[in-house]
């Protein structure tokens, strides 16, 4: 599905925060895919890490925080040992999830989670959870 832009959708200052508070340069990333492929939690995604990087770089903040992609990130480095350009790509999930937080916008939250699915997933998708709280 392509990317629609309007100069009125591109935010430069958006594009600055995510960089500043990722520590990465955007930019470096070429939408090889394989973060995606390395990603334990691509399949729960409901688009792929390339694509929010995409979105990123343009500064289509409205579209990424459409989704929910970043949110669902374990934060378990997969992508960031895989990215052959060394961009830490958990670290610029973790600055769009700040940024949406700061809005005061939280869509995981795992008090209000049931019992039989707190039981069943993966510590790191716990210890994710919290990280993403308390950041």
């Amino acid at each position: 599905m392509p990317i629609e832009i309007s100069d009125k959708s591109i935010k430069r200052e958006f594009i600055e925060r995510v960089m500043q508070l990722s520590g990465q340069d955007i930019y470096q990333c070429f939408q090889c895919g394989t973060c995606g492929g390395a990603c334990p939690m691509s399949g729960q995604m409901d688009t792929v890490p390339r694509r929010i990087m995409r979105m990123a770089q343009l500064g289509l903040e409205e579209m990424v925080k459409d989704c929910k992609t970043f949110w669902t990130c374990a934060s378990c480095h997969s992508c960031t040992v895989s990215c052959p350009r060394g961009i830490d790509v958990a670290r610029v999930m973790e600055a769009i999830r700040l940024l949406t937080l700061r809005k005061n916008v939280n869509m995981v939250e795992p008090s209000k989670l049931p019992a039989e699915t707190v039981k069943e997933l993966p510590q790191i998708a716990l210890v994710s959870c919290f990280r993403k709280l308390t950041s």
